[in-house]
């Protein structure tokens, strides 16, 4: 595996890690990084990828070691970097329909993690933040951190592996953590790693001001105006950067979704060491896919699979509360969840077959359509 710490460091970029919304996607992803021989992290939610016992997940119906077989086999360079993403007790919907009480939550997500760690994971980010019964103390989510911590280093020791860990949540605000609230953070998590004789995590998830509502970017980061009560991003974020570097961490921003070329740009300018972006991908696939469909007269197709993905209210989770988004709009934004749905993947066997006849390859063509947007990314982030 490539070093990330050194490579960010000599390329004075941000590295880049995606969700993994299709096949398509990781395929795109994949051919990138071996391409240009970068590399890249693909950031596997359990929703999106989990082991079988918890019924694997949405995306192209993988299990935690499909998946990463099925990535280290395309992989041909090795510049793939497999990641857990919000890895911890309720994070997989089984947990939460089951209305696990936190003691097998957490027994439960350490399964999820023992899986990881055996197919091979580079990268494991352990997120405690969720809590059917609302949101956990510091106390209360630095104690599950440091269980899961153990867990997981313990698992790895046994197996023989190096593995990098994250650590933090992505929620959402729109704004930015406070310095001193960072600080205390760390000096827990350092004396915690130091007195069980751990390696410190080398990612701390910091709120950049960044937040993903339907197909925008709302957070504070690309606001020409100051948010009030808070520093601008161009003092704060180095501010939190060299927080993160005297406790010998690297800082990572999730949900950078929809940020313009611009706003990505100053990523690697501030000192921000990596970002998350997932959504704007499957969108993109799905925009694509809409497109193709309509402009050979295949409307009924399109039709179909809009319906199937406004049907999932898949959606509902990306919405104003006030929105006066179209129904068309709501199924661009769910349309990867539903990708590996018995009732679009027939839609799309038959969308494949027809437009083969007239010489189009949908699935080349969606891969392309992904690789387009990544490739924005990676040249604004300063990866390539």
């Amino acid at each position: 595996m490539v070093d990330l710490r050194a490579f960010q460091e000599s390329q004075r970029c941000t590295l880049l890690g995606v969700g993994p919304m299709s096949v398509n996607c990781v395929d795109a992803t994949i051919e990138l990084a071996n391409q240009y021989s970068v590399p890249i992290m693909l950031i596997a939610s359990r929703r999106q990828v989990d082991s079988v016992d918890f019924g694997g997940g949405y995306v192209n119906n993988w299990d935690t070691r499909s998946f990463a077989e099925y990535v280290r086999k395309h992989d041909k360079g090795k510049y793939i970097v497999l990641a857990r993403d919000h890895g911890g007790p309720w994070q997989n919907s089984v947990e939460v329909e089951k209305k696990l009480s936190l003691g097998q939550a957490l027994k439960s997500s350490e399964k999820s993690f023992e899986e990881d760690l055996d197919s091979d994971f580079d990268f494991i980010h352990i997120d405690p933040s969720v809590d059917p019964q609302g949101n956990p103390s510091q106390e209360d989510a630095l104690r599950r951190l440091f269980d899961l911590y153990a867990f997981c280093n313990e698992k790895a020791l046994s197996l023989g592996k190096k593995v990098m860990f994250e650590i933090g949540t992505e929620e959402q605000s729109g704004g930015t953590n406070t310095p001193e609230d960072l600080i205390d953070t760390l000096e827990k998590v350092t004396q915690y790693c130091t007195d069980a004789k751990f390696p410190l995590p080398s990612f701390v998830v910091i709120q950049s001001g960044t937040k993903v509502v339907e197909m925008r970017n709302i957070g504070a980061f690309h606001l020409p105006v100051r948010v009030k009560g808070e520093l601008p991003i161009q003092l704060q974020v180095p501010m939190m950067v060299n927080i993160c570097k005297k406790y010998g961490l690297m800082m990572k921003a999730h949900n950078c979704d929809y940020l313009s070329s611009e706003a990505l740009s100053w990523h690697p300018r501030l000192g921000i060491n990596a970002v998350n972006i997932a959504p704007e991908y499957g969108v993109a696939e799905t925009k694509t896919l809409i497109s193709l469909l309509r402009s050979h007269s295949l409307e009924k197709l399109a039709d179909d699979f809009l319906t199937c993905s406004f049907n999932s209210k898949k959606w509902s989770k990306w919405m104003f509360a006030d929105t006066n988004a179209s129904d068309e709009d709501k199924a661009i934004i769910s349309g990867h969840y539903v990708f590996a749905s018995n009732e679009a993947k027939e839609i799309l066997k038959v969308a494949r077959k027809t437009l083969s006849g007239v010489g189009v390859d949908l699935d080349e063509m969606l891969k392309q359509a992904v690789k387009k947007v990544l490739l924005a990314h990676l040249t604004a982030l300063k990866v390539i």
